[in-house]
């Protein structure tokens, strides 16, 4: 695997990871061994190299120590940036966005994900055409060649990507089409949509699995399942049959290009009748990856959809930690929602939220009835008991 050095700058973000954890997730997954991790503070980016010339400098120098074959860093780099500080410590260098586009690419099995990866690279590199490629400047133009008279290389590719962004989006337009006609059909039969979402890595396929009995695969790693996984669920002669529904996994910064890309699959999410907002109750940071799960909703336009927490890997909790009951209500973007622990590996917590969703069911099919556990009916209030 190709050696990197990880680099994080902390310009007084909230969510700012020192130990830079996450990233060295990403790097493995996308197949890189992470040789040394270099940690700095500024007030802001330096213009020209991010991190300033004498933190360039002694990255410079451990990448050489090391011999590694790449740079990261955790923040998303503008063009200009990349391009200097490639100049500078003679190495490649990349950020995050490009690293999960790599993941993205890597993972995408359907027609429909590797459009919408296709879609996001693309876009990515219409910004970066100026990195590292000289021969760019030249002109082109004159008897048999593509372009105008005078039309220079990085112009004509810059068309040549407009043009490619352009394809993707139409056929990329052709499945949402399919989708909405698939969306519509569960909607005359009044199918109750459910939706998985929460940060990557937190177990959606799993718990996916577990409910469904399905075979989505599952692994303890970031971006594991990108492709929406649709199936029934059956929750009893009451609340009869639910479609539910595993989507992509969120992760801090996503970039706005996936987001976009994406929309597709996320649109499963955001026309939802309910989400199933799962989060790794045993890592220690669940309450910022809670927030950023909430910030993409709302970019997405799908924070309205009630909501059910379920704080999954329950099995991974210290005897201290563990709950006292299996569900409970909290405070979560300014509404009371259920909570639901379990372990989609043991199956603890699942007859409980087999009863939540069934709940919720029954209020759809039957708005008169009354359920005080509907998520659709919890009332505002203002108390947060997260673990």
């Amino acid at each position: 695997m190709p050696g990197v050095i990880l680099v994080g700058v902390d310009l007084g973000q909230p969510h700012f990871d020192p130990t830079l954890a996450e990233l060295a997730e990403l790097a493995r997954t996308a197949g890189f061994a992470v040789l040394d991790r270099v940690v700095c503070r500024r007030r802001a980016p330096d213009a020209a190299l991010f991190v300033g010339k004498g933190k360039a400098d002694e990255i410079q120098a451990l990448a050489a120590a090391h011999g590694a074959r790449e740079v990261l860093f955790d923040q998303a780099l503008s063009p200009a940036q990349q391009r200097n500080l490639e100049r500078h410590l003679k190495l490649p260098v990349n950020d995050r966005v490009l690293l999960i586009l790599n993941i993205f690419a890597q993972r995408a099995r359907s027609h429909e994900g590797k459009l919408q990866v296709e879609l996001a690279r693309l876009q990515y590199l219409q910004t970066r055409l100026v990195r590292r490629w000289t021969h760019l400047e030249r002109q082109s133009g004159g008897i048999g060649l593509r372009g105008g008279p005078g039309e220079t290389q990085i112009e004509l590719d810059r068309r040549m990507i407009a043009e490619a962004i352009q394809r993707t989006r139409k056929r990329l337009e052709l499945v949402k089409r399919q989708r909405n006609t698939q969306r519509r059909q569960r909607q005359r039969r009044g199918t109750f949509d459910v939706s998985l979402v929460g940060y990557t890595n937190a177990g959606k396929s799993t718990l996916f699995n577990a409910l469904v009995k399905a075979r989505a695969y599952a692994a303890d790693q970031l971006f594991a399942t990108l492709d929406t996984t649709t199936r029934q669920l059956y929750l009893g002669p009451e609340a009869g049959h639910v479609s539910l529904s595993d989507t992509v996994g969120f992760i801090r910064d996503l970039p706005h290009t996936l987001v976009e890309a994406f929309s597709a699959t996320l649109q499963e999410a955001r026309e939802a009748d309910l989400l199933l907002h799962v989060v790794d109750a045993a890592n220690p940071q669940h309450p910022e990856q809670i927030d950023d799960v909430l910030r993409v909703l709302h970019d997405i336009g799908a924070h309205d959809i009630p909501q059910v927490l379920v704080f999954n890997k329950l099995d991974a909790l210290p005897p201290e930690r563990r709950p006292h009951r299996l569900r409970d209500e909290v405070e979560l973007d300014g509404r009371r929602v259920p909570r639901v622990f379990v372990s989609a590996v043991t199956g603890e917590g699942l007859e409980t939220l087999r009863q939540v969703l069934a709940d919720s069911a029954r209020q759809h099919h039957h708005p008169d009835a009354e359920d005080a556990h509907d998520p659709a009916q919890l009332q505002h209030s203002h108390r947060d008991d997260r673990p």
